[in-house]
């Protein structure tokens, strides 16, 4: 308090001095104290999230592209075919008859001898690489356009978002998890394409903003509008010749690791390292809320449970249309302007000549084949016929 000695008047009180001594308290009324105080608003330059430079994706997008010429260039088509598509403006690079390749692409056998997913080469030939690999090729030009202009729009953000350490391994993931599901309904045909990635980053978008709810304003609109464009996407695999199975597959792991790669810190959370100098926080919240935790181990179970199980189902041979009567739906429902029933013929084959009689039309046909232990060849033509 120091010393006061008013004027004009002089006593012995006058000349004391009165000293207060703090009152010692415990660390529990401190931290009480301190947690009383409101929480101190961030600076206006504090960046809770970082904002990466995508370059992961562009990559990817191009790694697309140049492989898609590579195989473009091994079907040489002027070469190995017959009746090819713009040989004069392409030459080597020319298109399989749009008859057998409508995408304008090159031929079945090209796709297969490059690592086209073929269930009998990873279950008898123990080619399990090809769920990979599988999801690096197209069919055509139209296949690998739609496919990059989507992984442009979609894939960017999501790598601005939370960068290319999350987003490279969901892509990648997703994709051969469309590859297994695939493997276990499509058992006749081969199947190539980046569909299964580009709908596992959909299933991550909608995961994301589920688990981190309380970050988003407008989020009834921004959820439907996913939705939408989801339900958009998934209702073109029930035409014929798509492979819905990839997508849906693809849509279940890219949801999954969703909940595991794209967690956000809750509302109020601030990491102290990237904070500015003598920013003090006076409570100190949880990383994450609970459920986002619940989420994360769930996921995390049921895909660990998903890819083992898949994988010993695929090498064992199971047949998932054996065991569910209505699956195939899912990636064709038939309609009067298309059929979903697989093609049959009677065929009679002498070297590379295939004399075929459709069973379903009566229809016949007399071709020939550019490798006649092409099977894949020559159910094309059947379907061709039967059409």
């Amino acid at each position: 308090m120091g010393r006061k000695t008013p004027s004009g008047n002089s006593s012995s009180e006058s000349d004391l001095e009165i000293k207060v001594q703090p009152r010692n308290i415990s660390l529990e009324e401190r931290d009480q104290r301190l947690h009383s105080y409101p929480p101190q608003i961030p600076p206006p330059n504090y960046q809770p999230y970082k904002r990466w430079a995508p370059w992961l994706v562009p990559i990817i997008i191009i790694v697309n592209i140049v492989l898609f010429i590579f195989v473009m260039y091994v079907n040489d088509c002027p070469h190995n075919g017959n009746n090819c598509f713009g040989i004069d403006f392409f030459g080597r690079y020319a298109f399989q008859d749009v008859h057998e390749n409508p995408l304008l692409g090159p031929s079945t056998t090209t796709l297969q001898k490059l690592g086209a997913l073929d269930v009998n080469k990873v279950v008898d030939g123990k080619q399990i690489w090809r769920l990979f690999s599988c999801m690096w090729l197209h069919a055509g030009v139209f296949h690998v356009a739609a496919n990059m202009l989507s992984l442009l729009f979609v894939g960017i953000r999501l790598e601005q978002e939370f960068g290319f350490l999350r987003i490279g391994p969901l892509y990648v993931l997703a994709g051969v998890g469309g590859s297994l599901l695939s493997a276990l309904f499509v058992r006749k045909k081969i199947s190539v394409g980046a569909s299964g990635a580009l709908f596992g980053l959909l299933g991550a978008m909608l995961s994301e903003l589920i688990t981190n709810w309380t970050l988003y304003e407008n989020k009834l609109a921004t959820l439907l509008t996913l939705l939408l464009i989801i339900a958009l996407n998934l209702a073109v695999g029930i035409l014929p010749h798509v492979d819905n199975f990839a997508h849906v597959g693809g849509f279940v792991t890219g949801f999954l690791l969703g909940c595991v790669l794209l967690l956000r810190p809750q509302f109020g959370w601030v990491n102290l390292n990237k904070a500015p100098p003598g920013y003090f926080v006076a409570a100190k919240k949880s990383k994450y809320k609970i459920y986002q935790y619940i989420l994360l181990m769930f996921s995390l179970a049921f895909l660990l449970t998903g890819f083992i199980l898949g994988l010993a189902l695929l090498t064992n041979g199971w047949d998932g249309n054996a065991h569910c009567s209505w699956c195939h739906y899912l990636s064709c429902v038939p309609t009067p302007l298309w059929s979903c029933t697989e093609a049959r013929c009677a065929t009679i084959q002498l070297g590379n000549q295939l004399n075929m009689t459709c069973t379903s039309n009566h229809k016949n046909g007399t071709y020939m084949l550019t490798n006649p232990n092409n099977t894949f060849e020559i159910q094309m033509l059947c379907s061709k016929l039967c059409t």
